[in-house]
């Protein structure tokens, strides 16, 4: 009860200076204190107040920029428990004496976090540095306490969030507390460590680090030691002299992997979760906060970049409806003007002043003027690409994020082999029924530079790297699959043989040397004698696909 009495007497305090400065006419002019002053008040309220905080700081669908920006800098840092606790709590997960497992344990934290801390120690067994995350006492029934306090106030506000979101305030909270209970099991963080191992086990320029579960529990996380410098000292990471721009890359890389290619990523990839190792690699660590998108999710993304490519702005918009940013049968011709000026206004610069905070900024507008909400595992997409590109800007002021994301994206449209991913890099490659032949040959240029710049990462000149022999590392654009696929389709379907017969005889003339210019791009790549040995074998297939398709058509015209 008195902890009910204190949030809704603090809470309501800040509501009621609020309304006095709309009331005087100074609601304004005194913007920058009440955020700041809303940033402090969170902080005072312990570690749900602070979480939800940081989690409001990506919702432009819920409060207005001015005071994001200021939540932005709410740090997730607070006072240790004392060690003597902390130790009690590891010896309890453990069952044994720290002295039985640990030769030795720092007797100061490492990091102190709203929700645990975390120490180094090494294993007495086989002398390895450990790092152990262990979780404050008593903080779950504070935590639930505190989400049932949420969800009651939010009840109070269902018609306003109904109104301006769509959607009942007790779900926004319902999404914030399931995220927030997930972070609380360790041992749900330790799969989730399991997970990226996998994905990454063949990426030699991406650290994550091993996990001890026999040593871990629900209160306590023993895992690898991470021997790097953190992003929070961009110094120190230039002083030892690692490659910026190749650390960077191999970054963006690795986010971009994590969103479009796995659909597992690190939700919270802030400077002090992320390190720059000696050798180039970068390294995540706190995988408590980690978002998962669907297959679907991840091709109606992909479905987005491709409609911004092709100007598509009816369709970016029903992209957002098929994301649940909003409700279903929501007209989105009002946000249609919207979006071709926000795209515009950004793309008209180029790559080079291309960034995603001003996108973000605008955008931020857009959401707050209209019925959209932002799915939490969407704010946390937002809020990683965000945090990763204050990174790279951090670290390297001129720094082009999207030189390096494009590349990326490029490449994947071009090699993937998912049918899903074809039907895009076709879409990608006709607009308006016309074959963009300058548009297929920027993916290729962009596709081996993505290839260039990561096979000759320092990260992949590391000597003593484990099974080095067996991680794929491309030294060329491999353009094989894609070869044999577009083939089998010219082959098989009858509007693709027909579409591309007409790029090649557009404006009655025959269109030999885009061909020409499009082969010397790639003649370098492609090993020929390789290629047709596979088209050769992959031959038979061509010929019953065919086969199919004709007896098909047959069968549709009686």
């Amino acid at each position: 009860m008195s902890r009910g009495v204190e949030i809704v007497w603090s809470l309501g305090l800040y509501w009621s200076n609020l309304m006095y400065d709309c009331l005087v006419g100074r609601d304004k002019e005194v913007v920058p204190d009440r955020a700041r002053q809303l940033r402090n008040l969170l902080c005072n309220l312990g570690p749900s107040f602070i979480k939800a905080g940081q989690v409001l700081a990506n919702r432009p669908d819920i409060i207005r920029e001015d005071y994001m920006n200021e939540l932005c800098i709410l740090q997730d840092d607070v006072p240790s428990f004392p060690n003597q606790v902390a130790f009690n709590i590891i010896e309890e997960e453990l069952g044994r004496p720290l002295e039985a497992v640990f030769s030795k344990i720092s007797s100061q934290t490492i990091a102190a976090a709203s929700l645990g801390q975390v120490y180094r120690a090494t294993l007495r067994e086989t002398g390895e540095d450990v790092a152990i995350k262990v979780q404050r006492p008593e903080i779950e029934p504070i935590i639930y306490r505190d989400l049932f306090l949420f969800r009651t106030l939010a009840s109070f506000l269902n018609g306003i969030s109904l109104q301006k979101l769509g959607c009942n305030a007790e779900l926004i909270v319902d999404e914030f507390g399931e995220k927030l209970l997930e972070e609380l099991d360790y041992t749900l963080e330790a799969r989730n460590m399991e997970d990226f191992l996998e994905n990454f086990k063949d990426d030699p320029t991406v650290k994550i680090p091993r996990v001890y579960k026999q040593l871990s529990g629900s209160r306590v996380l023993v895992m690898e030691w991470i021997d790097g410098i953190r992003c929070t000292d961009p110094q120190a990471i230039k002083s030892a002299g690692i490659d910026v721009g190749g650390f960077l890359t191999v970054g963006v890389s690795a986010a971009l992997r994590q969103l479009l290619e796995f659909g597992l990523f690190h939700g919270d990839p802030h400077p002090g979760n992320i390190f720059a190792m000696r050798d180039g690699r970068i390294a995540y660590v706190d995988f408590g906060n980690v978002a998962e998108l669907s297959q679907q999710n991840k091709q109606i993304l992909i479905d987005a970049v491709v409609h911004a490519v092709n100007e598509d702005y009816a369709e970016m918009a029903n992209d957002f409806t098929r994301l649940g940013f909003l409700a279903k049968g929501t007209d989105v011709s009002p946000i249609i003007p919207a979006l071709e000026a926000i795209w515009q206004n950004s793309s008209g610069k180029g790559l080079a002043d291309f960034n995603f905070r001003s996108v973000t900024g605008q955008f931020n507008k857009l959401v707050y003027n209209y019925r959209i909400r932002i799915p939490e595992r969407f704010s946390l997409v937002i809020r990683s690409l965000l945090t990763q590109e204050g990174i790279c800007f951090t670290l390297k002021p001129d720094f082009k994020f999207l030189e390096v994301a494009y590349p990326y994206v490029a490449k994947r449209l071009l090699t993937d082999p998912n049918p899903a991913l074809r039907e895009r890099l076709i879409q990608v490659l006709f607009k308006d029924n016309i074959f963009q032949w300058k548009r297929l040959e920027n993916l290729i240029i962009l596709a081996k530079e993505n290839v260039a710049r990561m096979s000759s990462n320092p990260a992949l000149r590391v000597k003593d790297m484990q099974n080095l022999k067996s991680l794929q590392v491309p030294k060329k654009l491999d353009l094989t699959d894609t070869i044999k696929d577009g083939a089998r389709l010219f082959f098989t379907d009858e509007g693709i043989r027909r579409q591309l017969l007409l790029a090649l005889t557009e404006d009655s003339k025959l269109h030999i040397q885009e061909l020409v210019d499009v082969y010397r791009l790639v003649e370098s790549d492609i090993d020929m004698p390789s290629l047709a040995t596979e088209v050769v074998r992959d031959f038979p297939n061509v010929i019953r696909d065919l086969a199919l398709s004709w007896s098909d058509s047959v069968l549709s015209d009686r």
